[in-house]
């Protein structure tokens, strides 16, 4: 049975006034301060939406994954020395970006019937800013303003950065030391609305970009551009339904306009404390030259270590 506290709480989350777009997109002091002195009203309000809804609402957890990357992650989780067959799973586009199918596609409606659900459920949430406020932007991590705080999304949330990301990144690009922290956002392409992205580098030790396109659901346009460093090769990679690209924050890539349809990705980081990200040249498969002697390099690790999660707490700081 619901209190009257907490039914009283997510009446009053949902008549809150958000601020203004324009305030957002200059990241006004009164923004900052409307989403910190909510935190916890809006906190008691996903949970109290999920405990309402609980009869109808997807738990979202890790079955929702690709099958054959759940069992090759699960196994070396249990034994790190099989590690090699996640590192199989993935296809080199250039040194330090990698594809590989992520969401199965037979759940994947579910989970974005799941967002829907998110988006009607009249609780403010916070866009990442610089794009307009789409039906999908949202924050997901706890240490941005009005992230989603559902607490079976954010176990899920996590799943994906301790389970899966890190270790992933980790395999393929040698992260680890820089890879404590995390952050996390959705966004959609529109023609109308949030069209393209210039060629920009991310601030991260590794990002990882998963499209949740359903199968039927086509786009033209909307190509990304990764620039091979070494070679100067520009790569157009066009995302794929369920499909992730894993790649070096400092690979720069590009988001050509969509010109017809939606495309919605979800966009997740990796990064050390203090917004700390390796330094040095870099080589594929797990090769990274640090330049911090306090940080053991990828030339050293065991499987062991990879397959680890770190002890040091979270921090606070969001890049955005």
């Amino acid at each position: 049975m619901k209190t009257t506290t907490n039914t009283n709480t997510l009446a009053q989350a949902r008549a809150l006034t958000l601020p203004t777009r324009e305030a957002s997109l200059n990241r006004e002091p009164s923004v900052s301060h409307f989403w910190n002195s909510n935190r916890n009203i809006l906190e008691d309000a996903w949970a109290e939406w999920e405990i309402e809804n609980k009869e109808n609402l997807l738990i979202p957890d890790e079955s929702l994954l690709d099958p054959r990357l759940r069992k090759a992650i699960n196994e070396a989780w249990e034994n790190p020395e099989k590690e090699s067959a996640v590192a199989d799973l993935w296809e080199e586009i250039i040194p330090g970006v990698y594809i590989a199918q992520f969401f199965d596609l037979e759940r994947l409606a579910e989970f974005r019937s799941y967002l829907e659900d998110v988006v009607n459920s009249e609780i403010p949430r916070r866009a990442p800013y610089g794009i307009q406020l789409n039906r999908y932007g949202i924050m997901l991590d706890p240490r941005s303003e009005g992230h989603l705080a559902a607490p079976n999304f954010q176990s899920f949330y996590n799943t994906i950065m301790d389970r899966y990301m890190r270790p992933i990144a980790r395999l393929l690009l040698g992260t680890y030391g820089f890879d404590n922290q995390t952050f996390g956002f959705s966004i959609q392409y529109n023609p109308d609305k949030d069209k393209d992205l210039h060629a920009h580098t991310d601030a991260s030790a590794a990002t990882l970009n998963i499209n949740i396109n359903l199968p039927d659901e086509e786009f033209t346009g909307s190509q990304v551009d990764f620039h091979d460093k070494s070679t100067g090769k520009v790569v157009p990679t066009i995302f794929e339904p369920g499909k992730a690209i894993i790649h070096r924050g400092n690979v720069p890539h590009a988001t050509h306009p969509i010109t017809s349809g939606q495309r919605s990705n979800l966009v997740v980081w990796l990064y050390g404390d203090h917004m700390q990200v390796p330094r040095g040249s870099t080589s594929s498969y797990g090769n990274l030259n640090q330049t911090n002697n306090n940080i053991a390099t990828s030339e050293n690790l065991t499987a062991r270590q990879r397959w680890s999660t770190p002890d040091a707490p979270k921090d606070t700081i969001a890049p955005f």
